[in-house]
């Protein structure tokens, strides 16, 4: 690994190495670069970092527990981990974004929420901030998603919340991206964009990485706790924008802990994608000759998208992480294997990032007795009839 690969500010022009940046309509300048201002000057506040912590403790129900997973561990023969993100509330990771843009939204003035969402655990996330807060808001999503996941879609509307079908495109999480983008132009005076990845112009994968880093710093202090004072072996998330890995990543990338995204096999912009420009950053996407976006294919509405985070594209360039992936059918077995060997049923997300881990231990790719840590970024009430059809 490099030693000189760190997850800092990336400064005014919001580069990670030679990805990220601001590639955006002139209309759209001046809100970034308000957002910047805001966020650097809350993320400085003490009273605003405080009253942030107190809603990720009292609301939100952190600090989440690192779950040792006995059986799985037996069965895999290395010594597996969880950072338990699906006790949060709402059920995800995302919670902790959506309530630090929440705050950010009210330090602005602003009385309004636009977001996008695929597997709907950022819209459900976004919908209870805004109920929280007392702010309007409106989701857009793919009307592909909005069919399968429904569950969620009824969540996001029973907390007040509209909810918009994306009927252009693919119909999926790329699609309800450039909606929320179009909204955002047009009502930017009394709307805050609150983009629930690391992706996007600059300033939102610094910011929503700073907002996940929570995950990351938690795991690395109860990791040292559980094993001694040392770091684990492997540190896993999956990865679709990529912002539970980010989060995850930021409290080990300056340990020897090494770092492994997964992705969709039919959406890996890591494994099969070219740098390009995309929702306003330059990453790794899908794309054809003539640089055309393609669609990506995934079993998860949430990884279901054609590109990466910026910053996961420097730390696959850097060699700081490596990114991998797991096919649908991978990810089925591995849910099951979740589900019956520790009682949890993980979303299809993670359930990727545990996909690659058991194939990779049961071919000796990971040294038996390696302790991994694995960010269970969701539970699977969402997937629920998902699974069941497949599984028939």
């Amino acid at each position: 690994m490099s030693e000189t690969v760190r997850m800092t500010d990336p400064g005014p022009d919001g580069r990670f190495g030679d990805f990220g940046g601001r590639y955006i309509p002139e209309s759209l300048v001046p809100a970034c670069l308000e957002l910047e201002q805001a966020f650097r000057k809350a993320w400085a506040d003490p009273a605003f970092r405080t009253r942030l912590d107190d809603l990720l403790r009292d609301y939100a129900g952190r600090p989440t527990p690192v779950t040792e997973a006995h059986r799985l561990s037996e069965a895999l023969g290395i010594r597996v981990l969880l950072k338990r993100e699906d006790l949060t509330h709402t059920g995800s990771h995302k919670i902790n974004n959506v309530l630090g843009q929440g705050l950010l939204t009210l330090e602005m003035g602003k009385t309004r929420l636009v977001a996008e969402t695929g597997a709907g655990q950022h819209g459900v996330a976004s919908a209870t901030a805004a109920a929280l807060f007392g702010l309007e808001c409106v989701v857009y999503m793919g009307e592909v998603d909005t069919e399968r996941q429904q569950l969620n879609v009824f969540r996001m509307r029973l907390l007040g919340a509209e909810v918009r079908p994306v009927r252009s495109g693919s119909r999926t999480l790329k699609d309800a991206v450039n909606e929320a983008l179009r909204d955002w132009v047009a009502t930017v005076e009394h709307t805050h964009y609150c983009l629930g990845s690391v992706m996007g112009p600059h300033p939102f994968p610094w910011m929503v990485r700073e907002l996940q880093s929570v995950v990351g710093n938690e795991a690395r202090e109860q990791c040292r706790a559980i094993l001694g004072g040392s770091d684990p072996d492997l540190v896993v998330a999956c990865v679709g924008g990529g912002s539970n890995a980010a989060g995850t990543f930021a409290g080990f990338v300056e340990t020897r802990s090494a770092l492994v995204g997964v992705e969709a096999a039919g959406g890996s912009a890591m494994g099969r994608g070219i740098p390009g420009v995309l929702h306003g950053m330059r990453s790794y996407l899908l794309q054809d000759e003539w640089g055309q976006i393609l669609e990506a294919q995934s079993i998860s509405a949430g990884l279901d998208y054609p590109g990466i985070g910026p910053e996961h594209s420097y730390l696959g360039e850097t060699g700081r992480a490596r990114y991998v992936q797991a096919t649908d059918s991978e990810v089925l077995d591995a849910l099951q294997l979740l589900s019956r060997t520790e009682g949890i049923i993980p979303a299809l997300e993670p359930a990727h990032a545990l996909a690659w881990l058991a194939g990779a231990a049961r071919r000796g790719e990971i040294e038996a007795g390696s302790t991994v840590l694995m960010t269970l970024s969701g539970r699977g009430d969402k997937d629920a009839e998902t699974v069941m059809e497949l599984l028939q």
